[in-house]
């Protein structure tokens, strides 16, 4: 549709001083100036926001702006954005660790005391409506050409099966030339395991007891007491603990292979909370038995969560050594072996097998476990999918499950080359996983290669993507100022309005009950196009409005009085004076998203019973947990043009 500036805005840019004249002696400023105006002018008007939709910043007070690395949206309608120390060192020195909590209703923000570091941390909604949070930072990278003293992972071991040690930060392990090294962590080393042997004589009489003793070890990170080449070592060595007396002398030692100076990446924690959406707080449960830092924690069909990956507190990738929390008992146990790079996306399917998708936030050998395949937990076994396009960048791309969750299509999106890389795709594949032999397809491509696409499902079961950079976070002033939707009816992309903050590494977008879509943060390396300006965070919040709710105005459909939990039929009745018009209902699980990866967000498919005097509508819920686990959900009904309610919450158990 072509658009006529108003006789009002004409005279504003004719009256402009001399900026036509300007243009006409082809002064870029002014026309750039005279564009801007007059495309602030389209995007504000009804037509054009009745088609594409539109955006408007949110008013943050200082105060409450915050590097915002996690986003949740939590059964109270609220938004948790957490940043822990925000990817800030000087943060991080001083223990300063941010949770900010928004209520997009009434635009209210809250600080949250916020008990550890949980920068890249792992997050997931238990059934109850908390907030599983895990893991997070213990130890900023150091690059190389930065690091002064020799350091690296210490194993230490205990051979004593009759009592643990705990070894404080700052604990002395001397190599044998007598070079010292200091731990920079609290580690506690486990009793070793005694076992008890039993053989017989060729007689048949039992042989005496022999007893077996293995030794226990943990991991702790150590660095050079001094700088320089001395305390470099690439040999296997056993390390003096100082300090240590008796029996512990003889029974707890250090073991290295390699200390040095190289680049030390990040090295996560072991500690879990659960926040409560009600109290506003966090509340400590039992840490991991692993320190993690970019894991991905998915909830699964029983309500208990699987937390994978992430870098352990050495900085290394954590080896396949998975682990699963149960939410009655506060606790953790181990769950299947299985390797992934960090931040695997890993998705809950029909029959309780997990997807993963190929998509990850990075930290790994490019080599090793990247290939799409779909996980059986109770055999372990891993099934590798094929087809996918571009498969060498699938690091920062985004993936979701296609609305509905019960036609089991997923979806992956743009993405980039392994670590720093240069290399972005405007791919997108889709595999339908109720094929006999699923494989991976080609869908319709987006407007070029994206890195940290944001993708959200929408009532309608439209998926709005917004944002990315061309490059590795946002280099050469890369960032996508664009948005668009896609319809998996039609298999195609269409237009929706341009967002005007720019969002690469570090950002987030999620649905909010109003069905409104807010974003979050980005972190890019540098300001301008040259890449000589450091970059700064983006604190600002930005919220898109789809065409839709344009559409509808003030007559969307509306459900009324209602129950919070289904019945014994998995059923819940609601008021309204809108049945007439209701065509879809969709419970949308609410998200938890970081780095690209939303695992959580699915939208369901209701059985829906209009009530003989138009004035109900009913709404089943399938029963199969492996389509909807345990949780709070957003109810949405939709009319026949697509224009969505605003969502009830209601609790599936």
């Amino acid at each position: 549709m072509a658009y006529r500036p108003s006789r009002q805005f004409k005279k504003t840019l004719y009256g402009s001083g001399a900026v036509l004249v300007l243009a006409a002696l082809n002064a870029p400023a002014a026309v750039s100036f005279a564009t801007e105006k007059y495309h602030a002018y389209k995007i504000a008007q009804p037509e054009y926001q009745r088609r594409y939709g539109s955006w408007a910043v949110v008013d943050v007070p200082e105060q409450y702006r915050v590097n915002a690395i996690h986003a949740a949206l939590l059964h109270t309608g609220k938004v948790l954005l957490i940043a822990g120390s925000g990817n800030d060192q000087k943060n991080f020195d001083a223990g300063t660790f941010e949770t900010i909590l928004w209520d997009p209703v009434k635009n209210t923000f809250k600080k949250i005391p916020t008990p550890e570091d949980f920068f890249c941390s792992g997050h997931t909604q238990l059934p109850d409506g908390r907030l599983l949070v895990a893991g997070g930072t213990a130890r900023y990278e150091v690059l190389d050409g930065e690091v002064t003293r020799a350091g690296g992972g210490m194993r230490v071991k205990n051979e004593s099966p009759d009592r643990a040690v705990t070894l404080k930060k700052g604990t002395v392990f001397r190599s044998p030339s007598g070079v010292e090294y200091v731990s920079k962590f609290d580690v506690t080393v486990p009793k070793a395991k005694r076992e008890f042997e039993i053989s017989y004589f060729k007689s048949g009489q039992m042989k005496p007891w022999k007893t077996k003793v293995t030794a226990s070890e943990a991991r702790v990170f150590v660095e050079a007491r001094k700088e320089g080449p001395q305390a470099l070592t690439t040999e296997a060595a056993q390390y003096e603990i100082v300090g240590l007396k008796g029996k512990d002398a003889d029974n707890v030692y250090g073991l290295a292979q390699k200390l040095t100076t190289e680049k030390q990446d990040f090295q996560g924690i072991k500690a879990a909370y659960e926040f409560d959406p009600k109290a506003e707080r966090y509340v400590p449960v039992a840490p991991m038995k692993d320190a993690r830092w970019y894991p991905t924690l998915v909830t699964l069909d029983d309500g208990k969560v699987l937390a994978v990956s992430g870098l352990n507190d050495v900085g290394d990738v954590v080896p396949g050594d998975n682990e699963i929390y149960d939410p009655k008992t506060k606790k953790w146990t181990k769950g299947p072996f299985r390797y992934f790079p960090t931040y695997p996306a890993l998705f809950l399917t029909k029959g309780g097998k997990l997807l993963y998708t190929g998509s990850n936030a990075g930290y790994g050998p490019a080599d090793k476990g990247r290939e799409p395949g779909l996980w059986d937990l109770e055999k372990n076994s891993f099934t590798r999918l094929s087809g996918l396009t571009d498969p060498d960048q699938l690091e920062t791309s985004a993936s979701l499950m296609l609305p509905p969750v019960q036609d089991q299509k997923v979806m992956v999106l743009g993405g980039g080359g392994v670590g720093e890389s240069p290399a972005s795709t405007a791919r997108t594949s889709i595999i339908d996983l109720s094929e006999d032999s699923p494989v991976f397809s080609d869908g319709p491509r987006l407007p070029q290669g994206t890195r940290y696409l944001s993708s959200v499902l929408m009532p309608d079961d439209s998926v709005f993507t917004t944002g990315g950079s061309a490059d590795y976070r946002g280099r050469g002033g890369s960032d996508i100022l664009k948005a668009q939707f896609y319809d998996p009816k039609t298999n195609a992309f269409d237009e929706a309005a341009a967002p005007t903050v720019g969002r690469n590494y570090h950002s987030e977008a999620l649905l909010l009950p109003d069905g409104r879509v807010a974003t979050f943060g980005s972190d890019p390396l540098f300001d301008d196009a040259d890449n000589t300006k450091l970059g700064t965070f983006e604190q600002r919040i930005e919220v898109f409005t789809p065409p839709s709710l344009h559409r509808g105005g003030d007559n969307r459909p509306v459900l009324g009085e209602g129950p919070q939990e289904l019945d014994q039929n998995g059923r819940a009745t609601f008021k309204t004076r809108d049945a007439t018009r209701i065509a879809t209902a969709r419970l949308m699980r609410p998200s938890a998203v970081t780095h690209t990866t939303d695992v959580e967000q699915r939208s369901v498919e209701l059985a829906l019973t209009k009530g003989t005097d138009g004035t109900t509508v009913t709404v089943e819920v399938p029963k199969d947990r492996t389509l909807v686990p345990p949780g709070w959900y957003m109810l949405f009904v939709t009319d026949q043009d697509g224009i969505p309610s605003e969502a009830k919450w209601i609790q599936v158990a």
